[in-house]
Formats: C-alpha cells, sequence, structure tokens
C-alpha cells in the first residue's frame, strides 16, 4: 500500500498535517471552531464547487518551506492547495477580515431585506455572514436590481432578487440530477439562474437544490410561510426508499411534518442527497421510523428553543424518542 503523502501547514499559529492536494480550507476544517474561515459558494460533496464567492479569503504569509516567500493578494482558501511548509493567517489578519467585510457589503448590494418574510431566515448562511462581518447601514444608493418570482416546477419557487450566484445548485443538477435544464444566464452585473426556455426542474433529486442553495433564492414551495424555523423540532428519521438513502430530517410541530430535507454537518452541507419522494410526498409520522432529535451543530437560533433537553416525566409524554428520555433518580 503506498504511503498518501502529507504537507504541514500553520494556520492562525496552529500547527496541522494534512494529505498533500488538500485546500486551506480543508485544513482549517480539521482543526475546526471560530478559525475556519467562511464558504458561501464551496460545497464539500460538489466537485468543481468554489471560488465564486471569496468570502473565504486568507492570507498567505509563507508559500512553503521551499519557498518562504508570501503570496502578494488575499487568495481564496476554497480553491488553494496547501504546501508543505505553508502558513496562513485568517481571523489574526487584519487585511483579511477587512476584504470580508467588503466582500459581505457587496454581497448584500442588490440583496432584498426579505429576512422577516424569508423561509430561509434562521438558518441563512448570509445572515450569520453579514452578522459577523456586516455593517448596521449600507452606501449603496443606486437602483438595486430586482427579479419577478419563477415557479420552477411544482415544488420549487425561484426568488432571484436574493441568490448571490454561488452557482450550487448548477453543480447540484449536473453531478446529483439528470437532465439539467437550469444554469447562469447573461453576463455581469445582468448574470442570473434561470431555465431559457420556460422549463421546469422536474426529476427525482431536483429537490437538492432547495438544500444546497446558502439563502432563500431556491424555496420548497411546500413549505413556504408555514412556520419559522426556530418554532420547529428537527428529528432523524429515517425510511427504507429504493431510491435514496432514507435518511432524512423532519421539521415537525406537534405531531404535523411542516417539511422534510436532508440531513446537514455543522457547515452546513448535504451528508447525503435525498429524493423528492422522501421531500415533498412523506408528511406523516407514520411514514418514518424516527431516530430521535437531531443536533444542530452550527451556531444558530435553531437550537434556541432547547428541544434536545431531556424530558423528565416520560409516563407523562408518551411515544418519546429514546435520546430525550431520563429517569428521575430513585431516593
Amino acid at each position: 500500500m503506498r504511503n498518501t503523502k502529507m504537507a504541514k501547514i500553520t494556520f492562525d499559529g496552529i500547527e496541522i498535517e494534512v494529505e498533500d492536494g488538500s485546500t486551506i480550507l480543508q485544513a482549517a476544517r480539521k482543526i475546526g471552531g471560530s478559525v475556519v474561515p467562511p464558504a458561501m459558494c464551496y460545497y464539500g460533496p460538489l466537485k468543481g464547487s468554489g471560488g465564486k464567492c471569496r468570502v473565504c479569503l486568507v492570507k498567505v504569509t509563507q508559500g512553503s518551506a521551499k519557498d518562504p516567500r508570501p503570496m502578494p493578494k488575499l487568495v481564496a482558501s476554497c480553491i488553494t492547495q496547501v504546501q508543505d511548509g505553508m502558513v496562513v493567517e485568517n481571523t489574526t489578519n487584519e487585511d483579511v477580515l477587512n476584504a470580508r467585510k467588503g466582500i459581505v457589503e457587496m454581497l448584500l448590494i442588490n440583496h432584498p431585506l426579505d429576512c422577516p418574510v424569508c423561509d430561509q431566515a434562521g438558518e441563512c448562511s448570509l445572515q450569520d455572514l453579514s452578522y459577523e462581518h456586516g455593517v448596521s447601514a449600507t452606501r449603496y444608493e443606486e437602483e438595486r436590481r430586482t427579479f419577478n418570482k419563477v415557479d420552477l416546477g411544482p415544488y420549487i419557487q425561484l426568488h432571484m432578487t436574493r441568490c448571490i450566484l454561488c452557482y450550487r445548485c448548477v453543480y447540484t443538477a449536473d453531478q446529483i440530477a439528470e437532465n439539467r435544464v437550469h444554469g447562469v444566464l447573461g453576463r455581469g452585473d445582468a448574470a442570473e439562474i434561470g431555465t431559457y426556455i420556460e422549463n421546469v426542474i422536474d426529476n427525482e433529486f431536483s429537490g437538492n437544490v432547495i438544500d444546497v442553495c446558502p439563502v432563500g433564492a431556491l424555496t420548497d414551495k411546500t413549505w413556504r410561510f408555514k412556520n419559522r424555523v426556530w418554532f420547529t423540532k428537527p428529528l432523524d428519521a429515517h425510511r427504507d426508499c429504493p431510491t435514496c438513502s432514507g435518511k432524512v430530517t423532519l421539521w415537525t410541530r406537534g405531531e404535523e411534518v411542516l417539511r422534510v430535507t436532508a440531513r446537514k454537518d455543522q457547515y452546513n452541507e448535504v451528508e447525503e442527497f435525498i429524493c423528492n419522494t422522501c421531500r415533498f410526498d412523506k408528511k406523516e409520522v407514520s411514514d418514518w421510523t424516527i431516530e430521535g432529535p437531531r443536533h444542530i451543530e452550527r451556531s444558530s437560533v435553531i437550537s434556541a428553543n432547547h428541544y434536545e433537553l431531556p424530558v423528565v416525566n416520560v409516563p407523562i409524554v408518551p411515544n418519546l424518542p429514546t435520546s430525550t428520555k431520563k429517569n428521575l433518580p430513585q431516593e
């Protein structure tokens, strides 16, 4: 068996050894915590993603052990490969933080203030990013670009006004689904996601474009305006599905299943893509085997309702998942 070549880098003063060929962002995620650069376009499961939003810019102060010269400009960590001996600064570099602040301001130039009515509110990557790196007021005085809402079939609605052109939905349709009919049309500030001719996105895995969207540009029409995500209780569940893994997260309130999504990790990336049958058609608790509450690892208002707290009086609340049961100490 051939030994894997490793590269040692220093990221924000922390040394870590990663496989040669890894990107700076992948190395940072191995460290974890607050040093990990944010990413709005990079998506681990999708090949070729990254390099679009520039939110993950970092400063390489030493290129490698062989060539210690710093890179002259900030680089996108999601597409820049590590070199042995590389030294990278993220949260410790003022230029990086100022650049990130400017990028967030640019992303918000045309983005509407839809948070009070947007279904993505509470789990929106751009919301988190603007809270951490944005400013309270905008300097932009020109007319914002706007688009009409477009129905992309019976289940998906496109709000192009909210889109930040991360290309994730295009990569998903290329790599996960079949017969992609949408893409990026136009150039520059005229670029938009569309189907050119009024085609519908209609295949068994088309609903995954909703999960990968970092903002509220692609929304689930079966979930629209039904509830706020922080009022719901996410549950891990599974079923025997002939098309996909059948492993999902159910978003419930009481006995009602309000929506079904794929399971996501701490970086808001899908662990396993699911089919439209699981996502849109199976909206009864009886359709699923409940495993227990879904632990939301990333910082989120979803966790604010303390849905994971153990229930002490088990006999009073029947049909509880095992993970929420806690017996009172016996005297």
